[in-house]
């Protein structure tokens, strides 16, 4: 990873108040893709039984590349997630970690946003992705 790069992805920690950017804090299962001002794209994969550290994810839309179950964990929160391959959905800004408990691998993409969300729309502790 270049210097600007790193200075890029702090950057953008610092202004999202995010405490653990997922490329820094799981190197080996997310990657940068591309990056301009408004938005940053992440690809994520794993295999069976791979699972990440807690990290946090600014307000994306997630696009699944393959069909996949996996175990999300905050806190004392736990959900188990069935996604079908090529699937679009929501991730509210979170912080979690996860757990592939199925029996294929996972990959998919991560469009984050930079802008913050509107005054009023966050909802309470979202977990995981949703359709709206």
């Amino acid at each position: 990873m270049s210097d600007s790069t790193l200075v890029l992805h702090f950057r953008r920690a610092y202004l999202l108040g995010m405490k653990s950017d997922p490329v820094i804090s799981n190197p080996g299962l997310y990657s940068v893709v591309f990056e301009n001002e408004r938005v940053r794209v992440l690809q994520y994969a794993d295999s069976p039984g791979q699972a990440t550290v807690p990290h946090d994810h600014p307000d994306s839309v997630m696009i699944t590349l393959t069909a996949f179950r996996r175990r999300l964990v905050a806190g004392e929160k736990s959900i188990d997630v069935e996604m079908p391959a090529e699937t679009a959905r929501w991730l509210t800004a979170q912080r979690h970690s996860g757990e592939n408990v199925g029996e294929t691998d996972t990959r998919c993409i991560f469009v984050e946003l930079k802008e913050p969300a509107p005054a009023g729309s966050e909802p309470d502790e979202v977990l995981g992705p949703t359709a709206r």
